[in-house]
């Protein structure tokens, strides 16, 4: 009897499982930062270094089979609104680990969610994207959550050593995440991925070295302990996370993607408590229900990409 000489397809991944997967990489981050011990710009300058050995090889196999695109007179990338929105990056990432020193793993990574509220507002001011009235209903909404969970009416100081810095920086981080996720869509040309992130990490890497160097300092000889923990950081978290984020994310309906992702803070204040001992306050729990159930809401009342702008 012959075999068939029809050939097997490869089952493609489901989009969800890579969203999902991507999203408890990234969820893992702030604990491997914490389990480092290091400074702000520490953190962040070599979670950006030893992630480009990986994002490379990727960009460039990417950059091979998008440039036939680009040729055949599809869209060009503007590498410079990368580079803009990776200097951003690097901005929010070194703020961001500021504020889990100072509010905590879960709490730092909820409260920088609000950047899902922040970036549609940004796309006004800048692009004159319309917002729905019911979206900017769930602002001050968030905003209550965001001074809840930050531990402005109760919070345990073992675990919440500064919650008002945590707070401010953990918002500032917010903006700046936002504009990154801004540029990066002005920049990145049709069906790059892993190259804007590749360009975006190294920008990333510049501007938190400026700015830890001003603040707190960063330290190029952490010790092996402290390595061995920002590279599993730089692995899982920068590389591994985004990229499957990336793949999951472009074959997803917005609001689909979009709820997935709040898997990242739940998971984040999980894995605090489970992992690092840190458990927020009941009014902490609460602001971060708060901050995730307001994030679900306006992602929800987003206005679903046309087909062939999904398909992009």
């Amino acid at each position: 009897m012959l075999a068939s000489s029809t050939p097997v397809r490869r089952r493609a991944v489901d989009p969800r499982v890579m969203a999902v997967l991507g999203s408890l990489c990234i969820a893992l981050s702030p604990i491997l930062i914490a389990l480092s011990g290091t400074s702000p710009g520490t953190a962040t300058v070599f979670r950006c270094l030893l992630a480009l050995p990986v994002l490379i090889p990727i960009a460039v196999l990417e950059r091979r089979r998008t440039r036939r695109v680009q040729l055949g007179g599809g869209r060009l990338g503007r590498p410079w609104l990368v580079v803009v929105g990776g200097l951003l990056l690097g901005l929010d990432m070194t703020l961001w680990t500021g504020a889990i020193h100072a509010v905590g793993a879960g709490v730092s990574t909820v409260l920088v969610n609000a950047q899902v509220v922040i970036l549609p507002l940004l796309a006004f001011l800048a692009l004159g994207e319309r917002i729905r009235t019911g979206f900017l209903l769930t602002v001050p909404v968030m905003l209550i959550g965001v001074a809840l969970a930050g531990g402005l009416v109760d919070s345990d100081p073992s675990t919440a050593p500064d919650p008002v810095l945590g707070t401010v920086l953990a918002l500032l981080a917010a903006f700046a995440y936002a504009g990154y996720l801004l540029f990066l869509r002005l920049g990145a040309a049709p069906g790059e991925k892993a190259a804007p992130v590749t360009v975006a990490t190294a920008a990333a890497a510049v501007s938190s070295f400026v700015l830890g160097s001003l603040w707190q300092g960063v330290d190029l000889t952490p010790g092996w302990t402290a390595i061995g923990w920002l590279a599993l950081l730089a692995v899982i978290g920068q590389s591994i996370g985004w990229v499957l984020i990336a793949g999951g994310m472009a074959a997803l309906p917005s609001s689909t993607g979009a709820s997935i992702l709040l898997l990242q803070p739940v998971g984040a204040v999980l894995l605090g408590m489970a992992v690092l001992g840190q458990f927020p306050t009941t009014w902490q729990l609460v602001g971060c229900a708060v901050v995730i159930a307001a994030v679900a809401v306006a992602v929800r009342r987003r206005v679903e990409p046309a087909p062939e702008e999904a398909a992009a």
